[in-house]
């Protein structure tokens, strides 16, 4: 009882908008770089990537000076949407491509796995170099991270002293899709990968659960928040896990993936953009009017 009395109509509706904004990015950012693959030569492909990871670090950087909890948060979310498709997927594309990495296919010849993520797992360590900031010197509010701190420091024979950096919002944001993006990508990879575990062994069903049960018990949460800027950071976690049980059950058939084949699903995608604006509509209509009544205060 004590949760179900926080969540309100205002709070409700703050994280189901947030929650659909950043959930109907995802097909909509997959579907993009299928059409730069299909459209561009090989040349201006790669240029055009860089251009967008370019774009997403001046966005991101830009949305430092910007006013605003909400905007400074938009700007870390659209600046790292462009960062990891340009900067880091694209990038991978390129040396796959460059040194002759072929996909993984299964018996119908049909790819199940792209040639840039079968290198991506190389960047683990690179990975494991984050967390061993986040985990030991860095103050960042997130729930798993303090979970993790205390229970890994709680017998008192490591101290750790967690210290905020410097506390920008867009920079925070952009870490954070970034960060978690990559952790969800070595996650399904290692689970994928036949010389480890392979995408029907018991272990990846249980992770496949185990994501869609943790976005589920993170929904809750974000439903019980009004702030707008708190409650898009919360989504983004949130639809980034929720995302991995997609990816799971999409790789074992369960549904058509339409976002990587845009050209035969055309009405479906242009109905996905369509509602992907919707939330943003109302989103930026809510930033206005709270504008508005401080103005008038």
């Amino acid at each position: 009882m004590e949760n179900q009395s926080r969540y309100t109509a205002k709070s409700v509706r703050t994280g189901l908008v947030s929650f659909l904004l950043v959930l109907l990015a995802m097909p909509v950012g997959h579907a993009a770089m299928a059409l730069m693959e299909h459209f561009l030569t090989p040349v201006a492909l790669h240029y055009a990537a860089f251009g967008m990871g370019f774009v997403g670090l001046v966005v991101t950087v830009w949305g430092v000076f910007v006013k605003g909890d909400t905007r400074q948060t938009l700007f870390g979310l659209l600046g790292g949407l462009l960062f990891w498709t340009g900067w880091v997927e694209f990038i991978f594309v390129y040396y796959a491509n460059r040194c002759g990495v072929e996909p993984l296919r299964n018996a119908a010849g049909d790819i199940i796995t792209r040639g840039e993520y079968l290198i991506m797992p190389s960047s683990f360590g690179f990975w494991a170099m984050f967390m061993l900031l986040y985990i030991f010197s860095a103050k960042t509010g997130c729930q798993f991270f303090e979970w993790l701190q205390r229970t890994l420091f709680r017998d008192g024979k490591v101290r750790v002293q967690p210290r905020p950096m410097a506390h920008h919002t867009a920079i925070v944001t952009f870490m954070e899709l970034n960060l978690m993006m990559w952790s969800c990508y070595l996650l399904l990879l290692f689970c994928y990968d036949e010389a480890f575990l392979g995408d029907r062994h018991p272990v990846t069903i249980i992770v496949a659960i185990g994501c869609l049960v943790g976005s589920l018990l993170m929904m809750r949460k974000l439903l019980t928040l009004s702030a707008w800027g708190y409650a898009i950071r919360y989504a983004i976690a949130t639809v980034i896990v929720f995302w991995s049980f997609v990816e799971i059950v999409g790789r074992w058939d369960w549904f058509t993936e339409i976002w990587t084949s845009p050209l035969e699903y055309k009405s479906e995608l242009v109905a996905l953009l369509i509602a992907l604006l919707l939330p943003a509509v109302i989103l930026l209509r809510s930033a206005r009017k709270n504008k508005e009544t401080k103005s008038e205060e």
